[in-house]
């Protein structure tokens, strides 16, 4: 299954990237007219090297999850016609759902948490922290979350273009500087709610797993609103930030190793592996 950047020629793929780091600049420029500390150098040097080693990790991490997804599509259950605007419908809608859910895992599941930490592990909240995702995503089982849309019918291509579209829109709510959206922020999701997600504030702790949209944090109960009256705090909970992008992609497994190794009995290892993190 390849990953979304591969569906796309080299010129869009650059054009991309040049649109991302002139929106980084914007955004450093005026947190610093404003006197904002939006960013810390080393945090974003840190960030852009964690973005380096997931890009290098791809071309493996698509031919690792291509096998299930291909084998899946070939005995899918339902034929139908891909772009017609029902199926896309469809899709755009099941890849939200199933992503509130791989989300909401990823931070209830240590196993999952240990990938995704990473991305939360930044103590400034900017567009440079959008980049900083975790190396280990199929380790963890990511994927196996969207396997039942290749099992209905939907082809690979299409659910990694889906995917691509929500990390693409992702990469605009990972900032300060825009204000709440006005009736917007009844369906998607806003840098507004992003920055509650983000917060290691006791209240914003595990709220606003949505992609585009909020509405199934709506739904099943894990909406919230930034606590009034309180400044939001980002990074791990208990955690030192490091600089070094490999002791920041993988300090978490290490961790995780560890307890389980000091753990006494099955029943605890498999707590300190698979149940929540901190527990």
């Amino acid at each position: 299954m390849p990953h979304a950047a591969q569906l796309i020629g080299a010129d869009t793929r650059f054009l991309i990237l040049a649109m991302a780091i002139g929106l980084m600049a914007l955004e450093y420029g005026i947190s610093r007219l404003t006197d904002r500390e939006a960013h810390d150098w080393r945090e974003s040097a840190a960030s852009f090297g964690v973005a380096l080693g997931q890009m290098l990790l791809r071309s493996v991490e698509a031919g690792i999850v291509a096998v299930p997804f291909a084998f899946l599509y070939q005995h899918r259950l339902f034929d139908f016609d891909q772009t017609s605007l029902l199926a896309l419908a469809a899709l755009f809608l099941g890849s939200e759902f199933l992503y509130y859910w791989q989300h909401r895992a990823s931070h209830r599941i240590r196993w999952m948490w240990a990938t995704h930490s990473v991305h939360h592990s930044t103590t400034r909240f900017n567009l440079t922290a959008a980049i900083r995702l975790g190396w280990t995503g199929s380790i963890s089982g990511n994927f196996l979350f969207f396997l039942p849309l290749a099992l209905l019918g939907f082809h690979p291509m299409m659910i990694v273009a889906m995917l691509g579209i929500n990390l693409f829109y992702q990469f605009f709510i990972h900032t300060e500087f825009v204000p709440r959206l006005g009736p917007l922020e009844w369906v998607l999701n806003t840098p507004n709610h992003h920055r509650v997600h983000h917060a290691s504030n006791e209240e914003c702790l595990d709220r606003n797993f949505g992609g585009i949209l909020i509405v199934f944090d709506r739904l099943f109960g894990t909406f919230a609103e930034p606590p009034a009256g309180r400044e939001l705090r980002y990074g791990l909970v208990g955690g030192k930030p490091s600089f070094n992008p490999v002791r920041t992609a993988l300090g978490e497994w290490a961790a995780m190793f560890n307890d389980a190794g000091r753990a006494h009995g099955a029943g605890a290892k498999l707590r300190a592996l698979f149940g929540p993190p901190g527990a």
